[in-house]
């Protein structure tokens, strides 16, 4: 869901990668329905690990889950990095509707802190661009 969220808020400018510590090997359907809910399509999304991505330039490293700060590795340059530990909805237990709930509101809070990140991010990008294209 992070992925979808964060690409959506910051376009197709950016390529928004996604991988966990100890990956499932399949997107869960509901992660799937609650984000076709807001117009997002994951279907085709898949998952992977982040060791994946170590020999890959990357710009900023944000953890979503309770623990993956502590999992994620150490990527080589200068990145920033950032951890934002919402609950991990796969785990979520009860009825199908406790569980899509709970599916629900993790959503809710990563597209309210992603799109006010995007935000930034795409703001502080055009900041610098235009910085640099003045000073030159």
């Amino acid at each position: 869901m992070a992925q979808g969220i964060l690409q959506n808020a910051l376009g197709d400018s950016v390529r928004v990668s996604s991988a966990g510590s100890d990956p499932s090997g399949y997107v869960h359907s509901m992660a799937i329905e609650v984000m076709h809910e807001i117009g997002i399509d994951i279907s085709s999304h898949t998952s992977k690990h982040m060791d994946t991505y170590l020999n890959q330039e990357v710009s900023a490293v944000i953890t979503v889950c309770d623990h993956a700060d502590q999992a994620c590795p150490n990527f080589p340059g200068n990145f920033a990095r950032y951890n934002w530990p919402f609950q991990d909805p796969a785990k979520a237990e009860g009825s199908d509707e406790e569980t899509i709930s709970v599916f629900r509101r993790v959503r809710d809070q990563i597209r309210i802190t992603f799109d006010m990140y995007g935000a930034g991010f795409v703001d502080g990008l055009a900041f610098q661009v235009a910085s640099a294209a003045s000073s030159g």
